[in-house]
């Protein structure tokens, strides 16, 4: 068995008590601790703007996996137990950085102003990815495991070679780290000293294998292989999340280079709705993880800082749960595309074989009676 001597405990185990190393600024019982490298001064309305996007971002993914159940999606990969690592490093991105996300960063897409709909109908098949990144400052959704983090690394070379004031972030996952293309962007960052941060939200499994399965020593160790520095933080944490991120774009944009930020959370779903997780982990360890939801330690901060009331929480309940019902209704209401569409916007001109292609997929449709008459 593979041990992490920082922690006492098999790596890809739950310990009662967190690693030594880790970044925490608010316990699991929603008590405000310290820590000499990473502190927050938010504001009570920007703590509580923070309850309201944990809340409504869980409620979106409740509503899309019920919708996938039901048959009106394709698929759906959960963020359930990782909100505090995406709405607390979200909330520390400025406009003009730029996020490259994998598929799991629906909580992301909400800070950067992406239409939940248009989520729900890239898995619904209806539309290519559904947003413009630019609008957004929030790249497409990536499906081939860690590839994007060389178009991010890419990305932040380009802010660099402009001059320019902003930086790069980008999301994955544990089982990428153990992708050629991860390591690769590693080594070009590293090199060019490129203003981004690779954050990785380390939910313990890489879809059914266990974290110890991929790496003798905790990941964000990795980064001092590659020259630059690691970090690994609560990822159930919203306020340390927040503190750490903030830190690493700070150090990215002023020239320090990249950083790697290792959040520390858990899976509480399925790796998407296909998977089964009772098949390979224990019901103790999702257990044991409950008791550490970053919502619930969030509202435990608010109410015992007599920061809000009974009103606002059931005022955040009602608006999310009009919003969910609100996205069904229009998911539902998605117009299906014309066949042909899957080659608009392929190339930015006309292209000659695409035209082929097209022109004999339309004559193989024109085949088949139409039986809508």
């Amino acid at each position: 068995m593979i041990v992490d001597a920082a922690r006492g405990a098999p790596l890809g185990t739950d310990a009662q008590s967190p690693p030594s190393e880790l970044v925490q600024l608010l316990t699991p019982e929603g008590e405000r601790v310290e820590h000499p490298d990473y502190d927050v001064n938010l504001t009570p309305e920007e703590i509580k703007g923070l309850y309201r996007d944990l809340v409504i971002v869980r409620r979106i993914d409740t509503e899309a996996v019920a919708l996938t159940r039901q048959g009106e999606l394709g698929i759906w990969a959960s963020l359930l137990g990782q909100e505090a690592a995406q709405i607390g490093s979200a909330h520390a991105l400025r406009p003009d950085d730029m996020a490259f996300p994998s598929y799991r960063e629906h909580g992301v897409a909400w800070c950067r102003g992406v239409d939940p709909l248009d989520l729900l109908g890239l898995f619904r098949g209806v539309n290519h990815a559904g947003w413009d990144p630019k609008e957004h400052n929030f790249h497409l959704y990536t499906i081939v495991i860690g590839s994007h983090t060389l178009h991010a690394t890419g990305y932040a070379m380009g802010i660099q070679r402009d001059s320019a004031e902003n930086a790069a972030i980008v999301y994955f996952g544990d089982g990428a780290t153990s992708q050629g293309d991860v390591n690769e962007a590693f080594v070009w960052s590293a090199a060019q000293n490129a203003p981004i941060v690779f954050f990785c939200q380390n939910n313990q499994w890489a879809i059914s294998e266990p974290l110890e399965k991929q790496s003798r020593i905790p990941l964000y160790r990795r980064a001092e292989g590659f020259g630059f520095p690691g970090v690994r933080v609560d990822g159930n944490d919203v306020f340390a999340v927040h503190a750490v991120t903030r830190k690493a774009l700070e150090n990215a944009r002023s020239g320090q280079g990249p950083t790697l930020i290792e959040a520390f959370t858990y899976r509480m779903g399925a790796h998407t709705t296909t998977d089964d997780p009772t098949r390979y982990r224990l019901q103790a360890e999702l257990e044991s993880w409950k008791l550490k939801d970053p919502i619930e330690r969030l509202k435990a901060y608010l109410v015992k800082n007599q920061l809000a009331d009974r009103a606002f929480f059931d005022a955040i309940d009602a608006e999310a749960k009009e919003l969910g019902s609100d996205l069904r209704k229009r998911c539902l209401e998605l117009p299906d595309p014309e066949p042909t569409a899957i080659w608009e916007n392929v190339y930015a001109t006309e292209h000659s074989l695409l035209a082929e292609e097209r022109g004999q997929f339309a004559s193989y449709l024109a085949t088949f009676e139409d039986v809508s008459r």
